[in-house]
């Protein structure tokens, strides 16, 4: 089950991802004074605690372009994109990215973190009109300890994949209404990242269960970003009359965007 914040369709666009050259030639403008920053411009971290798995993001949004670079604190390219085409005079104004995301068991959280240090990370571009965008965002090691949740008071499953040995779906009853509620996370997580405190922006709790529609299954997909100081939230009985058997996801994201989340499942009683 994958996080559903931030993660509009791009669609199959006619992208050249170019990792040696730059913006360069009659590609851009010189003059630094009149850059146009981007609407948003966001590089982040994503943790799924329960797979073991880290992944590099980026959500960026602004006036059309045709091209598109990002570089890390040390003016080194990490992202070279060349809009080509009919869709380089079309232009594009927002991009979604998410990287692979090994298992720790291939790719340990402090080499993950050595690929990407932390520090200012510059995002430029060029609008269709041969203007500079250009926006900053501070890349921090800092991830969310993992969220708690219980449902109807009880314990989260660690094991939600029926194929497997040790499965657990927590059974809850329907009667009173069904609520998923966690502690309010506090602090970096204890065993990967920087420690210490840490800020919460937003939780985000998503639902999803599987139904059959016309013969054909269907994901009905539940997904709600609630303010920090909400640590909980009730489903509702339309949504669960849907099904018998959820999987659900609740992610803790701090200022910087970076989260952490925290799969399981519930089956009704």
């Amino acid at each position: 089950m994958k996080t559903r914040n931030l993660r509009w369709s791009t669609g199959l666009c006619a992208l050249l991802l170019v990792p040696t050259v730059g913006l360069a030639g009659g590609d851009r403008d010189d003059d630094d004074d009149d850059e146009i920053p981007f609407a948003e411009a966001h590089v982040f971290f994503e943790l799924n605690n329960t797979d073991g798995d880290l992944g590099i993001h980026a959500l960026i949004d602004g006036e059309p372009w045709k091209r598109l670079r990002i570089e890390d604190q040390k003016e080194r390219r990490i992202l070279d994109v060349k809009v080509r085409g009919r869709l380089r005079r079309q232009g594009l104004t927002e991009i979604f990215f998410e990287s692979a995301e090994p298992p720790f068991d291939e790719l340990l959280p402090k080499e993950f973190f050595a690929r990407f240090p932390e520090g200012t990370y510059d995002i430029e571009g060029i609008t269709l009109e041969g203007d500079e965008l250009e926006s900053e965002t501070e890349i921090t090691h800092a991830m969310p300890a993992p969220p708690e949740p219980t449902v109807n008071g009880k314990k989260a499953a660690a094991q939600c994949d029926e194929d497997e040995p040790g499965y657990d779906a927590t059974e809850v009853s329907a009667k009173d209404g069904i609520v998923i509620d966690w502690p309010a996370v506090t602090s970096t997580h204890p065993n990967l990242g920087k420690k210490g405190v840490i800020n919460i922006n937003n939780y985000q709790v998503v639902v999803e269960v599987e139904v059959e529609v016309d013969g054909e299954e269907f994901a009905s997909v539940l997904s709600v970003i609630l303010p920090p100081k909400e640590t909980s939230m009730t489903i509702p009985a339309e949504f669960i009359a849907q099904g018998e058997e959820f999987k659900y996801e609740v992610l803790a994201r701090e200022e910087s965007f970076n989260q952490t989340a925290i799969e399981s499942c519930f089956v009704l009683e």
